[in-house]
């Protein structure tokens, strides 16, 4: 794939160097792909409504609501994507909270940190992973860091591990991830706060601090 900073499959993305995010991948067929194309849809056009305005150098006004329209509708993209994966999960046949599996996933998720990016928090399940970091603008090399690059790297590594310790072949990870970017701190204090209250939300235990498969880190 060729590397942009903007580019759309089946879900939206945005990719800039130094930029943070809160990225959540999914095991293959945890969720129909079709189950939560309205969402998909709505963040094409809102994003692009958006791009064409900025383009255009429309009224701020205009813009301004059109962003908060589409941060409206990816709180409610993720309440209904993580709500379907608490209810799959229950049928998942792979248990990526399985302590070994968590073992993989977290080395893999704290590789690159301090040469392509700062972790923030992290929030494994069962059958998804919620991560929330920021990208160094440069790597240790001098190299642009760009999103799709991270996260290929990490779902290739943990795919390659978890199949080899499941004794299992064939893809692990639904293709497409879904991103949002964080705008600015009190953002990304209620994106860590999400993403460690998850298995809360999902009644697999009552304190956050339970949870084995989160993890925080000082910002």
């Amino acid at each position: 794939m060729k590397k942009k900073e903007a580019y759309r499959n089946a879900l939206p993305h945005f990719q800039q160097p130094g930029q943070a995010y809160f990225v959540t991948w999914i095991l293959k067929d945890a969720i129909p792909r079709k189950s939560l194309a309205i969402y998909t849809q709505k963040l094409e056009i809102l994003k692009s409504q958006i791009s064409l305005h900025k383009e255009q150098k429309h009224d701020k006004k205009i813009i301004d609501d059109l962003t908060f329209q589409y941060h409206l509708a990816t709180k409610k993209y993720k309440k209904a994507f993580d709500d379907l994966l608490a209810v799959k999960s229950k049928n998942s046949p792979i248990n990526l909270s399985h302590p070994e599996n968590l073992k993989i996933i977290k080395q893999a998720l704290l590789f690159w940190e301090n040469q392509k990016l700062k972790n923030y928090t992290y929030s494994i399940m069962p059958n998804h992973v919620h991560w929330v970091f920021e990208l160094k603008e440069k790597d240790t090399n001098g190299q642009s860091v760009y999103l799709q690059d991270v996260l290929q790297s990490v779902k290739r590594h943990t795919a390659r591990q978890i199949n080899k310790r499941e004794e299992r072949q064939g893809t692990l990870w639904q293709k497409e991830s879904f991103d949002t970017t964080i705008r600015d701190e009190k953002n990304l204090y209620k994106t860590i706060e999400y993403t460690l209250n998850n298995p809360v939300h999902a009644k697999l235990v009552k304190k956050r601090e339970d949870w084995q498969g989160n993890g925080f880190f000082d910002w």
